[in-house]
């Protein structure tokens, strides 16, 4: 059984006058851990999560000294097959954003941005507002607009290209190419070697 430590991916919101737009996203990627296998402890300067997988025989342990604190009271988790995400509040409203997510500024290999969820700091306030009734849900993520079961029926294929191009048969004249001009000094370097060849 072996121990490893899982993905980490991470994006943030500040706020100096709203707690509910002051915090960070965390998504711990751990396949098939059940929630009876792990084992999650946060606190207002580090989170501790140990997990389980009895299908992939391997267990999970991270320790995370967080940069500055959170509220833990007022963080929320949830819990899919595949990850932990959470969602923790910032303790103190700043409009800056945090430097980085852990205390030390040393580069971990298991932390990563979350692109998918990252807003720049000078446009937080025009980015959507985050549906959280749904945190962590189900749906298909990663391909939007494409609905629950990504259905192709409503898609002409035949106006994608590729297939059935009109000519696509027939052999392209090449006679085009037959009279091409010769290059520049190739001539002049043609006719030197024929006088040397004549002489």
């Amino acid at each position: 059984m072996s121990q490893v430590t899982p993905e980490v991916l991470w994006a943030q919101r500040s706020s100096n006058t709203d707690p509910e737009k002051n915090f960070i996203y965390l998504t711990i990627s751990v396949p098939d851990v059940p929630k009876e296998n792990l084992k999650l402890d946060l606190q207002p300067t580090t989170l501790t999560f140990t997990g389980h997988s009895e299908t992939l025989k391997r267990t999970y342990h991270l320790d995370l000294p967080f940069y500055a604190e959170i509220d833990p009271a007022e963080s929320k988790v949830h819990h899919t097959a595949r990850n932990v995400e959470l969602k923790l509040r910032k303790k103190e409203l700043n409009d800056e954003y945090w430097p980085r997510l852990l205390k030390e500024a040393k580069k971990v290999q298991f932390l990563k941005t979350d692109f998918d969820k990252w807003v720049d700091e000078d446009e937080q306030n025009e980015a959507p507002e985050e549906d959280f009734s749904q945190f962590g849900g189900g749906g298909m993520g990663g391909m939007p607009g494409m609905g629950g079961g990504g259905d192709f029926s409503g898609i002409d294929f035949s106006k994608l290209g590729g297939g059935d191009m009109p000519g696509a048969d027939e052999e392209e004249d090449d006679s085009e190419d037959d009279d091409m001009p010769a290059l520049e000094g190739a001539e002049d370097a043609k006719e030197t070697d024929t006088t040397k060849a004549a002489a």
